[in-house]
């Protein structure tokens, strides 16, 4: 008598399932995180009105945007040539200076509060469209940025690849519109 293939079927089909707990937390926190901004940004009063301390710090959040962007490009390349291990150290890289972003755009927010766009004319409805789909779409990029990780970490590597392709150009998108709206800032200061 011969024993099946696979006796217990369920559990390899477990194995390569997301489990619900893990994406629904790290919505959660994503959400939690999304409220804060929106409260430091729009709610909360400056505590450096006068504006004289760490005022590089949107030129260094534009810098750590760009070189996000330059790593999720280089990670892009590295994948679609089957280099995994560059692949998995450009994400970790565009990971780790999107990271210090959040850390130094919280800083400044909570310093600085938000800049005023100061243009004019034709400008003023580009610069506000950026900034609305920057705004939104980094919103989005949030969770999937974070779930996306969590596949590829957990090896679902078929579940990663599956959402990394949407995970991808949005997260890029946020990262070259981030330097895009601060280069706009700045030269209508």
């Amino acid at each position: 008598m011969s024993e099946p293939a696979n006796p217990r079927p369920d559990l390899k089909a477990n194995a390569t399932r997301t489990p619900g707990s893990v994406i629904a937390a790290i919505v959660a926190i994503s959400a939690a995180a999304s409220l804060f901004l929106c409260w430091l940004v729009y709610y909360h009063v400056p505590t450096d009105i006068a504006g004289t301390r760490l005022l590089f710090l949107p030129a260094l959040n534009a810098l750590l945007n760009a070189l996000s962007a330059l790593a999720l490009i280089a990670g892009f390349r590295y994948i679609r040539s089957s280099r995994v291990g560059a692949h998995r150290a450009a994400m970790f890289t565009a990971f780790v200076f999107s990271s210090v972003f959040l850390v130094t755009y919280i800083v400044n927010h909570a310093l600085h509060g938000d800049m005023r766009f100061h243009g004019q004319g034709a400008i003023r409805p580009v610069y506000f469209a950026l900034l609305i789909s920057h705004i939104v779409l980094s919103v989005i990029a949030l969770p999937m940025i974070l779930i996306t990780f969590f596949l590829s970490l957990s090896g679902r590597f078929p579940a990663h690849r599956r959402l990394a392709r949407f995970t991808f150009p949005i997260w890029l998108y946020v990262s070259v519109t981030g330097v895009i709206v601060y280069s706009l800032l700045a030269s209508y200061r």
